[in-house]
């Protein structure tokens, strides 16, 4: 009896790590594999499913650590935030959108760099590298928007 329950204990097991997870990112099937096109100069151009940078973007928005100091951890929430309506206003084309979330990015960059000069050195290594990614990965988005290679 012993080894027929454990039997199936080991089956559920077995099956529920070998399903699928849900993907929960800003950047699923909501977005097109078209590419937009452009009208009268208003909208802005990306096929953003098939953009390394921006499934980069989302994954370090879900990998993102938690930090000691709350005040940080709250202003990270909302650099998260404003990063996904980023990636939304760039499938959606929405360019007053997207320099709007540009600006709030700016923001909320500069109000980090503020706050993390309370952090211990291991955990402002692991802040730095975070935002030079995030950083690195929005302005190779942007490139490519304007043209540049």
């Amino acid at each position: 009896m012993k080894r027929l329950f454990f039997l199936g204990i080991l089956l559920i097991i077995t099956s529920s790590c070998a399903t699928e997870k849900l993907n929960m990112s800003p950047v699923s099937g909501s977005f097109s594999g078209d590419t937009k096109t452009e009208s009268n100069n208003k909208s802005i151009s990306i096929n953003i499913t098939e953009n390394v940078n921006a499934s980069e973007i989302t994954n370090l928005l879900s990998t993102f650590p938690k930090f000691s100091n709350s005040a940080l951890n709250e202003e990270i929430g909302n650099l998260k935030y404003t990063l996904q309506n980023y990636l939304y206003a760039i499938e959606s084309g929405n360019k007053s959108g997207k320099n709007k979330t540009i600006r709030n990015l700016e923001k909320s960059y500069k109000k980090i760099q503020k706050l993390r000069k309370d952090l211990k050195k291991d955990e402002d290594e692991v802040l730095n590298r975070y935002l030079v990614r995030l950083k690195t990965n929005v302005t190779v988005i942007e490139d490519s928007l304007n043209g540049k290679k």
